[in-house]
């Protein structure tokens, strides 16, 4: 059963900095019509930051939307045509002044694919140095050291309660303790 959706129309409704969202007139699979609305992002990658003494670098960081801190693995946004790789040793060092000499991919998200097409590109970041964090200009955020059974345990308590972070977390514990190359 063909189950694709193909795009008849398409409106800009908003076109931001970072979102952009979109209003797409769409033939149906049995040939009808409906509309679609949903945000295009650039997608993210976010980096799980492990030092050699086991623990891993977390940011605490004030979020505007949800008017509240979150405690988060390190992550930004993909600029225009950049490598995911160069993305994420970018984002570290900008958020946490750390540089890495071993990458590995672990996995790629879609966070919601109900109304947007952003995905989140993870990575494990070992051989941690520390250099000089840069921030972005009105970025604010916190660098602290966690274990990682401290981390899953900070999830099950509700400490840390960010998707991005959660599933991250997970797959670090999976591929340390079962897919460990």
């Amino acid at each position: 059963m063909d189950l694709k959706e193909t795009c008849i129309a398409t409106t800009a409704v908003y076109d931001g900095c970072l979102l952009h969202v979109r209003r797409d007139t769409v033939r149906l699979p049995d040939g009808g019509e409906s509309v679609r609305e949903y945000i295009t992002h650039p997608g993210a990658v976010a980096v799980l930051a492990l030092l050699d003494n086991g623990n891993l670098i977390m940011e605490r960081q004030y979020r505007y939307a949800a008017q509240r801190e979150f405690i988060e693995i390190p992550a930004g946004k993909i600029d225009h045509g950049e490598d995911i790789l160069i993305t994420g040793q970018r984002e570290l060092l900008e958020e946490t002044g750390y540089v890495a000499s071993e990458w590995i991919h672990l996995t790629t998200t879609w966070p919601c694919i109900g109304y947007g097409d952003e995905r989140i590109e993870y990575f494990l970041a070992r051989g941690l140095t520390q250099q000089k964090r840069n921030l972005d200009e009105g970025e604010f955020l916190e660098v602290f050291e966690l274990s990682l059974a401290e981390a899953i345990e900070w999830v099950r308590l509700g400490k840390i309660n960010e998707s991005k972070t959660i599933i991250g977390l997970f797959w670090l514990e999976k591929y340390l303790q079962d897919w460990r190359a």
